[in-house]
């Protein structure tokens, strides 16, 4: 049972990017399956991307896990596999990185556990990845959606 691994499915919408914007996840540790979702007024698709990721990290409760992320964003993917963020973090985003505030709660996340990430091809034959669009976009078309503060403050 420790060797078992906690597979997370994300996805991320913005309607305009920006525009109202939503996320989606889906937390599955052998038959247990749990959703989330969310949305905010204004925000971008790369930001809905990271928070769905964020937000499923969140939902853990125990540490040090295996979690193995299955997203279809290549921003999220190549930042922490490919060691981005590693180096955003190391020069303080310098020259204008966007999200910091994000990048910034998900590098905190992240050292919890031990983490994977893999690239999955949007809009497939993946039904969790398609059921996490469907939360997403359904997130992002809700209404009296809450401020992306992190987003709002930045681009100002």
């Amino acid at each position: 049972m420790a060797d078992k691994e906690l597979i997370i499915y994300t996805d991320g919408s913005s309607r305009g990017n920006p525009g109202p914007g939503g996320y989606g996840a889906i937390l599955r540790w052998g038959t247990v399956e749990k959703e989330l979702s969310g949305g905010f007024r204004k925000t971008t698709n790369n930001r809905m991307e990271l928070m769905a990721v964020i937000a499923a990290l969140e939902e853990l409760k125990k540490e040090n896990l295996k979690v193995v992320i299955y997203s279809d964003s290549q921003y999220v993917v190549k930042a922490y596999m490919e060691g981005w963020l590693k180096n955003w973090m190391r020069t303080g985003f310098k020259g204008g990185k966007k999200n910091r505030d994000l990048w910034t709660r998900f590098d905190a996340l992240s050292k919890k556990h031990q983490l994977k990430f893999v690239w999955v091809k949007g809009h497939a034959d993946n039904p969790y990845n398609n059921r996490c669009d469907e939360l997403a976009t359904s997130a992002a078309d809700e209404r009296n959606l809450p401020a992306d503060t992190g987003y709002e403050m930045q681009a100002e």
